[in-house]
């Protein structure tokens, strides 16, 4: 089986993350032209801004979500959107020796800040995984599900890559429920952190990628919608792990057989 190709924006079965934004672009060329500039050129601030940031998706925040999702010492693990690395940081402390991790991400730039030996880096999309069927253990996505073309393509990919029996967690950072809280967050994301970017950045881009993040968080599918996209992908034990209402760790696992998927 090979991998399916990119949803396009006339694919009725495509499930966007969000609407297209029009301060950034409106088609799907101008929204991936878009990510490859914001990405490539701010994949140098990305870590640094973070870590002073320290917005509750810190190392440990990480760690404790890739254990609670089922990631064991020896997996072989496929971190999508892997980015500048934090999320595989974390991973490649649980999997140990014994694993190997392997992250895949359409931003050459991010991938370059990847200072993790051992790591097998790939070029590519979330909606077409280049790897194999059944070729892993553990797929992780770490806040990138806001930036990708088609959720629904991209959580088959997850679950044809996975073995029977693997486990997926894709983390989000989730709009409020509430007026208010919404309001403070919003009021973080679009001001104080493009701020705190252009104190701490090196490139004028870095304040606009934030104020994108804000973005596409107020305008993506609601939790209900990601859950119901992983059940229809074909995975079992579908959750989502709240914390402080923000952040989602959505887990579940490739049945072991056509059998178990019934039940």
């Amino acid at each position: 089986m090979t991998p399916s190709p990119i949803a396009g924006t006339g694919n009725p079965d495509a499930l966007p993350p969000h609407a297209p934004l029009p301060l950034y672009y409106n088609t799907e060329a101008e929204h991936q032209a878009f990510l490859r500039r914001i990405f490539d050129s701010t994949a140098a601030d990305y870590d640094r801004i973070e870590a002073v940031l320290a917005f509750g998706t810190g190392p440990s925040y990480r760690r404790d979500a890739l254990k609670q999702a089922g990631l064991m010492a020896g997996a072989q693990v496929l971190d999508v959107g892997i980015g500048t690395g934090l999320v595989a940081r974390e991973a490649l402390k649980l999997i140990g020796s014994t694993g190997k991790l392997t992250g895949v991400d359409p931003s050459v730039g991010m991938m370059g800040q990847v200072r993790l030996p051992g790591v097998e880096l790939i070029q590519g999309v979330a909606e077409a995984l280049p790897r194999p069927d059944a070729s892993c253990d553990f797929v992780s996505m770490g806040y990138a599900m806001r930036h990708i073309s088609d959720v629904a393509a991209a959580f088959s990919e997850f679950h044809r890559v996975l073995r029977p029996g693997g486990r997926v967690v894709v983390l989000e950072i989730t709009k409020p429920e509430g007026r208010i809280a919404t309001a403070l967050l919003k009021g973080y994301m679009r001001a104080v952190v493009p701020l705190i970017a252009r104190v701490v950045g090196r490139r004028s881009d870095t304040s606009e990628l934030w104020r994108y993040y804000w973005d596409t968080i107020e305008a993506c599918i609601p939790p209900e919608r990601v859950m119901q996209a992983l059940g229809a992908a074909g995975f079992s034990d579908v959750r989502r792990h709240a914390s402080l209402g923000v952040f989602s760790a959505y887990t579940g696992r490739k049945p072991e057989s056509t059998a178990d998927e019934v039940r």
